[in-house]
């Protein structure tokens, strides 16, 4: 007699925003929060470090259930709380989503420990880790100490945000020193943590944290990262198959929206080198991209590209997102893998 297989239940998804004070994390939390009008699967946690929680009664029109953990951090004297907490949670709404603000001086991986518990980890999967960034606290970065890198490089995305209040200028730059010291995680500047839904569901958990909290900062070294900024040396090709000058959008925020398409097959490894070469500031690029032996559906976020199989119209269609990107020149590159 041939048993039967129970499939067990879904697991909670768990993501954690961290970041320093003031860097935006409940603003992108109730931005989350908004996107949808069923919150009834959906529990947050909010982790003040004080006697008094300020951010839960923020939230209190959120539509979701709110627990506040205060006078402590989740990550240290609050580890034991956050546990019992979760459990609790898990017993009495079994949610399919779990937010947890942490405080401005949590260290994110040590979150993550908690979930080695046994009961969670059968019942909860961290789904990602998100860090908000100050883009003015990048030039102070250095006294900041370990605990801000920390939060960088643990992460699976990075929020470059308040891009609007610092120099148009250095936000390229940053951008290039910050995927230098933390290579790993995607990077999307922000206004007031303005990532769309789909961004960020793309992002997925990486894979490459075995390391203790406490060695994890001694054993991850900046590594030496190629200068991504645009090569403004060399213009457009004649004739551009992408949008026409005038139809690029840019708005006084600096973000800029434009579209390639073309019926003729792209030669692979140009397209392959043009993706890699794409500058930080170019944060979003997708759609169907034909070459000669088959169409793939390309989807970059933050520094990260991936293909996927694609059965629908044999052509190129590509859409583009970015802060103060040249459009024409971007286009321009692409046009240079159009194969003869």
């Amino acid at each position: 007699m041939q048993k039967s297989s129970v499939i067990p239940p879904p697991q909670t998804k768990v993501i954690v925003l961290a970041g320093f004070l003031g860097a935006g994390k409940t603003t992108l939390l109730k931005r989350i929060l908004s996107w949808e009008a069923d919150l009834s699967d959906t529990v947050v946690i909010v982790n003040e470090f004080g006697a008094v929680g300020i951010d839960g009664s923020l939230l209190a029109d959120a539509g979701s259930d709110v627990v506040e953990l205060t006078s402590g951090c989740v990550c240290c004297s609050l580890q034991a709380d956050l546990n019992q907490t979760l459990k609790k949670i898990r017993q009495q709404f079994n949610p399919g989503r779990i937010f947890i603000e942490a405080t401005g001086v949590a260290d994110p991986l040590a979150i993550t420990e908690v979930f080695q518990d046994l009961e969670l980890h059968q019942h909860m999967a961290m789904d990602k880790i998100i860090t908000v960034l100050d883009a003015d606290f990048w030039e102070m970065r250095e006294c900041l100490g370990t605990l801000f890198f920390r939060q960088l490089r643990h992460a699976d995305l990075i929020l470059l945000n308040k891009i609007d209040t610092v120099d148009p200028g250095s936000v390229p730059l940053i951008l290039k020193e910050l995927h230098e010291t933390a290579p790993g995680p995607q990077v999307i500047p922000t206004i007031q943590c303005g990532i769309d839904p789909e961004s960020l569901g793309t992002v997925g958990r990486r894979k490459d944290f075995g390391l203790k909290p406490d060695r994890f900062f001694q054993m991850v070294t900046p590594a030496p990262g190629p200068d991504r900024r645009p090569d403004h040396s060399r213009s457009p090709a004649p004739g551009s198959a992408g949008t026409p000058p005038d139809d690029v959008a840019e708005e006084k925020s600096h973000y800029v929206a434009f579209s390639f398409s073309h019926s003729a097959p792209l030669n692979e490894n140009c397209f392959k080198r043009f993706a890699e070469n794409l500058p930080w500031e170019l944060f979003r690029m997708k759609g169907p991209v034909r070459f000669h032996d088959r169409t793939v559906l390309v989807n970059y976020v933050g520094g990260k590209c991936g293909w996927a199989d694609w059965s629908g119209a044999q052509e190129t269609r590509l859409a583009f997102v970015g802060w103060k990107v040249d459009g024409k020149e971007t286009i321009g590159k692409l046009e240079n893998c159009i194969a003869p």
